[in-house]
Formats: C-alpha cells, sequence, structure tokens
C-alpha cells in the first residue's frame, strides 16, 4: 500500500500533477548508495530495517500533502479557515490552495482574500512564515451557477489539482427549500463534474453533518436512503414558484427537522450515487462544531451559530430563557479536533484509494457532556469574564417544559426588550441594537436550537477510530483527533473568553470596566426583582380569597413558631 499517496512513474524526475514522482527513486538510489559505502558492514536486512525505523519517525500526513495541490470550496467560513490555517502551518511543503470565492456584498474575491490574510487566524503565520501565505490562490466562482461559474482559465488551473474538500454549505436551518437545494445539492453535483474532468484527482471530500438523519435515534458510518428522489427535488426546486414552495415545504421535508438536515442528507445521497469514477470520495459528519481547544488559539470561534451565539446573548445580558434537555448529551466538537480529522480523512480516502463512498462520523461522544453541564459552565464563566456594556445582569435558566419556557420567555426576555426599546425611543435615547428585532431573533435561534438541545443521539464513530489507530505517533503528535485530549470545565472557560476575545473583538484591558458595569448590573437586576416582588404580593392581596389565604397561612406558621419556642423555653427551664 502506498502510503504517500505518490504516483511512481519510472525513472523520470521532477512532479506530475503537483506531486514528486520517479525523481524520488534517484534521490533514494544516492541514499542507499552512501549507506553502502560509509557502514559496509551492514548486510541488506540491516539496511531495510534501518530505512523503514527512519520511515516510521516521520510524519506521514505532513508528507503526504507535500508538493500537492488542494481545492477548497468554503474557505472564507468558520471551518474553512481552520482547515487553511492547520493546512499551512502543518504542510509546510504545501504547493498550493486553490480557494473558491465569489464577489459578496460589492468585494472582490481578490479584496475578500486580502482581508482574509490579515484575519487574527493568521496572526501565527504571518509571524513565523509570512509565505506560506503567499500559497493560497482565488478562483473567483460561485457554487450556486453552473460549471460554478468557473472560467476556462480557472478550470485550466485545477488540471493540478489532486484533493477537493467540499466544505461550502448554507448553515441557516430555515433557509427557503429553493436556496437550500441550490447550494446544499446542486453545488457538490456541480463540483463532482467538475472533478471528473481532473486528470490527477486521487480524492473529493465532502463535509456534511452528523444530523442529516437527525430522525434517528442511532446515526451509523453509512449513507441512509433519501428522503426523496433527487431527480424529483431537483426539478422541483427549479420549477415551483417560491410561495408554493413555502407553503409545502414542511410536508415535502417530512421526517426531517429543517431545510439544512434535508438537503444535507440529500446531498450524501447525490454523492453515492455518483461513486467512485477514478478518484475515491469520502464524507465527513462533524456533530455541533465549536471553539478551538488550541489551534489556532484556545478558544479561537469566528461564528454566532448555534452554543457561540447562546453564550453571546447570555453575556451580553439579553437572552435569559434556553429550552434544552439538562439530562441530555451535548455533542459538541472543537473546531480544530474536527479540522484534524479532516484532513487524516482525506489522507486515508487516498492512500486506500476507495471504491467505495466512506462515511466518517466525527463525534465527541467517547468525551460526554450534558446540555446542563454547558448551562451552569456558561452562567459561572460569563461572570468571572463579562462582555462589554452588558444591557442586563447576565442569567440564564435552562427550561425542558416548553408551556413554562414560553412563559418565562415572555416575562424575562420579550416584554423587558420591548419595553427597553420604547422608553429609549421616548426619551431620544440611540441603542446600537433595535431591541424588538433581538428579541425576534432570539426566539427564531430558540425555535431551531430546540430540536437539537432537547434530543441526544448515539453516534457510531468505528471509522474515525480506526483512522485514529494508524497515525503514527509524530502524527498524533501534530494533527489531535481524539476528544479525550481535554476537559470541558477548561474548555467552556476558554470558550466564553473566546467568544468576548474573538468573536466581540473585546479587549483584555477592559475587563475590569466590564466587571466593574456587571456588578451595577446585578445591583440594578436585585432591586428591580425586590421590587417586582412587592408589586406582585401587593396586587395579589387586593384579593379577598388570596389575602384570607396570605394571612391565614402567616397565622399558622407564627403558632407554629410560638409553639416550638415555648416547648424550648420549658426545657431550658
Amino acid at each position: 500500500m502506498n502510503t504517500s499517496g505518490i504516483k511512481h512513474d519510472g525513472l523520470k524526475g521532477g512532479t506530475h500533477g503537483g506531486r514528486p514522482d520517479g525523481g524520488i527513486f534517484l534521490a533514494m538510489g544516492l541514499v542507499v548508495l552512501i549507506t553502502t559505502t560509509t557502514r559496509p558492514q551492514d548486510t541488506d536486512s540491516d539496511k531495510m530495517v534501518g530505512y523503514c525505523q527512519d520511515t516510521e519517525k516521520r510524519p506521514l500526513i505532513p508528507a503526504f500533502y507535500a508538493g500537492r495541490c488542494i481545492l477548497i470550496t468554503g474557505g472564507t467560513g468558520f471551518m474553512g479557515k481552520v482547515l487553511i490555517e492547520r493546512l499551512l502551518t502543518t504542510c509546510p511543503d504545501i504547493d498550493k490552495l486553490y480557494l473558491l470565492m465569489r464577489e459578496k456584498k460589492g468585494v472582490t474575491p481578490e479584496t475578500r482574500l486580502q482581508e482574509m490574510k490579515e484575519s487574527q487566524i493568521f496572526d501565527i503565520i504571518r509571524q513565523s512564515s509570512p509565505a506560506q501565505l503567499d500559497k493560497l490562490y482565488i478562483l473567483p466562482g460561485d457554487i450556486t451557477q453552473p460549471d460554478l461559474a468557473l472560467t476556462q482559465d480557472s478550470i485550466a488551473k485545477l488540471q493540478e489539482v489532486s484533493i477537493v474538500f467540499h466544505v461550502a454549505a448554507t448553515l441557516k436551518f430555515n433557509e427557503a427549500l429553493k436556496i437550500a437545494v441550490e447550494q446544499n445539492v446542486l453545488s457538490v453535483i456541480r463540483l463532482m463534474d467538475i472533478c471528473d474532468r481532473l486528470p490527477n484527482i486521487e480524492a473529493f471530500i465532502h463535509v456534511s453533518t452528523a444530523y442529516c438523519n437527525a430522525e434517528l435515534s442511532t446515526i451509523e458510518e453509512r449513507v441512509y436512503p433519501p428522503p426523496a428522489s433527487l431527480d424529483r427535488l431537483l426539478a422541483v426546486a427549479e420549477s415551483m414558484p417560491n410561495d408554493l414552495m413555502t407553503d409545502i415545504t414542511p410536508k415535502y421535508i417530512a421526517p426531517k427537522p429543517n431545510t439544512y438536515t434535508f438537503t444535507k442528507a440529500m446531498a450524501e445521497f447525490a454523492v453515492q450515487q455518483h461513486g467512485n469514477k477514478g478518484y475515491s470520495i469520502a464524507i465527513f459528519r462533524p456533530t455541533i462544531v465549536i471553539s478551538a481547544v488550541k489551534h489556532p488559539f484556545p478558544g479561537w470561534i469566528e461564528n454566532l451559530n448555534g452554543p457561540s451565539g447562546v453564550i453571546a446573548a447570555t453575556g451580553k445580558g439579553l437572552l435569559h430563557v434556553f429550552r434544552c434537555n439538562s439530562m441530555a448529551y451535548a455533542d459538541l466538537l472543537p473546531v480544530d479536533i474536527a479540522i484534524d480529522t479532516l484532513l487524516a480523512v482525506a489522507w486515508e480516502t487516498a492512500t486506500d484509494k476507495l471504491q467505495d463512498v466512506r462515511v466518517y462520523n466525527c463525534t465527541t461522544s467517547e468525551n460526554p457532556t450534558r446540555w446542563g453541564d454547558f448551562e451552569n459552565a456558561v452562567i459561572k464563566n460569563i461572570k468571572l469574564y463579562p462582555m462589554d456594556k452588558a444591557l442586563w445582569w447576565p442569567y440564564g435558566t435552562a427550561i425542558h417544559n416548553k408551556y413554562l419556557e414560553k412563559i418565562l420567555e415572555l416575562l424575562l426576555q420579550t416584554v423587558p426588550l420591548h419595553l427597553t426599546e420604547y422608553i429609549s425611543r421616548l426619551l431620544g435615547i440611540k441603542t446600537q441594537l433595535n431591541l424588538i428585532t433581538v428579541s425576534h431573533r432570539l426566539q427564531a435561534m430558540n425555535k431551531v436550537l430546540k430540536f437539537f438541545a432537547l434530543r441526544e443521539w448515539r453516534f457510531v464513530n468505528t471509522n474515525v477510530q480506526k483512522l485514529r489507530t494508524r497515525l503514527t505517533p509524530q502524527d498524533a503528535a501534530i494533527y489531535n483527533l481524539d476528544p479525550k485530549s481535554f476537559k470541558w470545565e477548561e474548555h467552556y472557560l476558554n470558550f466564553v473568553k473566546g467568544i468576548r476575545k474573538y468573536l466581540l473583538k473585546e479587549k483584555d484591558q477592559d475587563l475590569a470596566k466590564a466587571r466593574q458595569h456587571v456588578k451595577r448590573m446585578f445591583y440594578l437586576h436585585t432591586c428591580v426583582s425586590v421590587l417586582l416582588m412587592g408589586l406582585v404580593i401587593r396586587l395579589a392581596l387586593q384579593n379577598k380569597l388570596v389575602r384570607d389565604l396570605f394571612y391565614g397561612s402567616m397565622k399558622f406558621i407564627l403558632s407554629i413558631f410560638n409553639k416550638q419556642l415555648f416547648n424550648w423555653n420549658r426545657k431550658t427551664v
């Protein structure tokens, strides 16, 4: 088995498709010649053992990526940036990284690339080896267009590509079905059609989600039957009017909970249907991706999706009620463990020359944590590392019962946010955010996340476990595939600190000021709570039945207290 992923073409020198070929034999021959000259006492067996031992000391994955050209879609996203950073830092001899990028909000792909190079995630690379960033190349294109809107010149550049990572997707759970199909299903089909024309491609890795079959309680590492006919879905998405599509979506995607999981499941079927056409294919399924354990920095995070949105909204004093099952396992996956696993998946996929599509479930089930642990850690740590200019004292509670959740959401979030917005308008105070809009977004976030926070799944990850055992100690020292390598208590702390530092761009020198502000918010929160409690009691006592019940209860309690006091005095005497 060729573990380096290198194709050998006789004794020709040079490169082939961005990879070294026959020239390696010449180098090996020189090594053997020098060895036999300087150590004539060695037998052929001794020399072979020495060579194998030397090979075993070298990490295989960086050697695999050396000299290769890689195509990445979704490179400007959260996972995409970490993928690029890990390739550039752990594989110093990689050749080129082609990034499919479109114009966005009037900003050209070239400008977006330059802005990305200057982003925080590449701080270490800019300081230690800035030339690595010169290996990033733009391919102007769009995953929603035929042939990805690539020019013939761009497609010609792809002739040297040997590995493709398809990370791009819409992550909106409630995205319109037509848009979700365009970005999550058709993009995969179009990209594989282009891959079929690339002479040097060896592996195509499709990044899916572990929740594409969320209606099941146990998720195996296989592609499940599609929830709908792929051809019919594409025809419907192309021809049906938008308003009619919106009306039929809930029934059409059932039993899937949202268009995101539905289209991700359909994309997996499209990948399996395509199959091996001269290159190996794998599907990578991460669970809920959160902040990094170590790379590029502990706690690094760059999006507000899922748990990070909950932490940020709670820290700013906006979110106080989150519906979840505190006892359910929360399969939260640090982004650097996900990306390190993804890089190893591509290595194994190309090395094994798979004939069938292989699925990898990437999960932290071997190091479990519960939603209750997440809740407690968030409340604890956002008080230690509060966020700047919090609107209110950061407190929150996880509620399982849907009726209680609605009542508390109304009383603790919706009404206060609306009142604050209206009062601010009357007083002419300008707020950075429209608090009514914030209230609606918090409700939408709760509605979307509750499906995943109220349930738990068992993800079979046999393929990932086997992959972990294949890594040499040298590779394992570089690429962390082990979910048991970190402690949740420490990671939750870094998660909160990371949201403050990397996502909200708040400075450490302002931390003391933030703590003073939150302290004042606590006193205000306490005063308002006491006043409201007193007001509620006073209003309740206006009712005769309530008043009689209240005073009767107080008399009963006092009588018991007096009786206990009398008995104690008698014993004392």
